[in-house]
């Protein structure tokens, strides 16, 4: 199986790979066309902010290839948040997968933002989630987030209910760093080149 992450200024890219290497998966980094559209699966992970992501991908066209991608896709994190049509992070215009806006969690809230550290994901559906429990650990740095929807396939509490993890056709996201979420991520990524 050809695993592909997708390469580009805002990843994550080498705490992803460690985390495929743990489950017997090496993945190839690459921003060539060619190379992602002949992959069986796809991830695209994401750290940082997004309108720089978005500048970083549009530098190889590749804001114009990921919506036309068929195989199953792995949004993670900012990755997650790109696949929507828009974020109110320096009001960027993502890649419009999810037509869903992204937005800024509530600073006058008792709660610190960004959120940093474990929380639960529960109401979960979708492969993506086959033998997680419900109410799981995953581990969360972000100060924006995804409103519920009718995309979710996992729920989070963090100033409000929101969207942890999204499904549509072959794309999926999860807010979460299932890199970095233990035995539970591990089990989301092999869920994910199992699809």
């Amino acid at each position: 199986m050809k695993v592909v992450i997708i390469e580009y200024n805002a990843g994550n890219i080498q705490s992803v790979q460690y985390a495929l290497q743990r489950i017997g998966v090496n993945a190839i980094l690459s921003n060539d066309h060619a190379t992602i559209k002949s992959a069986d699966k796809v991830i695209f992970p994401g750290v940082g902010e997004a309108s720089s992501a978005m500048r970083s991908l549009q530098q190889n066209n590749l804001h114009l290839l990921i919506p036309t991608l068929q195989q199953p896709l792995l949004g993670i994190c900012v990755g997650m948040q790109l696949l929507c049509s828009f974020s109110e992070e320096n009001n960027t215009d993502c890649l419009g997968v999810f037509n869903l806006t992204v937005k800024k969690f509530n600073t006058q809230s008792n709660l610190k933002v960004p959120q940093v550290g474990w929380n639960s994901i529960y109401n979960l559906s979708s492969p993506l989630m086959h033998q997680v429990p419900e109410n799981s650990y995953c581990y969360f740095v972000h100060s924006y987030y995804v409103p519920q929807n009718n995309f979710a396939i996992a729920t989070t509490n963090y100033v409000e209910p929101y969207a942890s993890a999204i499904h549509h056709n072959n794309f999926y996201g999860v807010q979460f760093h299932a890199e970095k979420s233990a035995a539970v991520g591990e089990q989301i990524l092999k869920n994910f080149m199992a699809l």
